[in-house]
């Protein structure tokens, strides 16, 4: 057997493993470890890559982090650099820039408002708006999709990340469907693959209908791929398991993201109630290629303790 069919056979024995426990567990072993490669969303640390982009990125290398996801700031969605001065920086330090969240239609406070899904979120909103109207207007998928494509193929990025759309509609959904269908066909052509990014709304239905669901029923399997968001998942009463199975090989991406039980706003890993073991366990099923902590308590700014104790904590779950 040469190494490309051994490869091919234990990965469906990984699919099975919902099936047949023990082959599930066999094929786990077969998996390099996870802890070797923890990533981190970097609208985590957003104020300090905009305050000091070389300095936190070195705090994050030293903590141990591997893999990075950008999402853009006050700066612009490279943090002032381009893409490729961006990726040799973080490669110099010993780590890998591996996706990069950007806007799918153009953000003005209208269009945010339409991301919240209910009153508290509104209020949140609300409080930024200031702060939102001062924001670099930057590209978006919906007007500038090959542009994107080409500028994450410069930086060496294998996935292009839809950060969020407004869904509170059919017709919102639709234009997501749209906007998506040509990123994913832009990003092909540049060398790049595409996913969205979901958040707790995406879940909510509409006259019977689940955005998610319409979104991965109405796009292409090869061109549009999903960034689940453990944690929002989670609060929206999802099953991360239940979706990897459902979509299974399409879930590329994850936000490891957990939830305070009260609240139900985003904690540090292993403070709140989404089940990361099981999640974990069927990585495989998934189809998984990459995961990022992400702790974006609004109005709450994320220290590096915070980022270090979800690193931590997050190593004892999956080693």
């Amino acid at each position: 057997m040469n190494r490309k069919t051994f490869l091919q056979q234990t990965g469906m024995l990984a699919a099975a493993g919902m099936l047949y426990p023990t082959l599930g567990r066999a094929a786990r072993i077969l998996t390099p470890k996870n802890g070797d490669a923890i990533g981190l969303q970097l609208y985590t640390v957003g104020g300090m890559m905009d305050a000091d982009t070389k300095g936190t990125l070195q705090k994050l290398a030293a903590i141990g982090y591997k893999n990075l996801e950008s999402a853009g700031g006050s700066k612009g969605l490279y943090y002032g650099y381009k893409p490729k001065e961006f990726a040799n920086m973080v490669k110099d330090m010993g780590m890998n820039w591996r996706s990069a969240h950007v806007g799918g239609v153009a953000y003005t406070v209208s269009t945010l408002m339409k991301l919240a899904s209910n009153a508290k979120d509104s209020a949140q909103i609300k409080k930024y708006i200031p702060f939102i109207e001062k924001m670099p207007k930057t590209a978006n998928l919906q007007e500038n999709a090959q542009q994107l494509a080409d500028d994450a193929a410069e930086g060496g990025l294998e996935y292009l990340v839809c950060a969020a759309i407004p869904t509170k509609t059919m017709d919102d959904v639709k234009i997501a469907v749209d906007v998506f269908g040509k990123a994913g066909e832009a990003c092909k052509k540049a060398g790049v693959k595409f996913a969205f990014h979901n958040h707790n709304f995406e879940f909510v239905p509409i006259d019977g209908i689940v955005p998610y669901d319409y979104i991965m029923a109405n796009t292409d399997k090869d061109l549009v791929k999903s960034e689940v968001d453990l944690g929002w998942a989670t609060v929206a009463g999802q099953n991360p398991v239940e979706l990897f199975k459902k979509y299974h090989g399409r879930i590329a991406l994850w936000h490891v993201k957990d939830m305070d039980k009260a609240t139900k706003e985003p904690t540090e890993i292993g403070s709140g109630y989404v089940d990361f073991k099981s999640i974990f366990n069927a990585s495989n099923i998934s189809g998984m290629k990459y995961f990022f902590v992400e702790q974006d308590a609004v109005g709450t700014p994320t220290t590096m303790a915070n980022v270090t104790n979800d690193y931590n904590n997050l190593k004892k779950v999956i080693s």
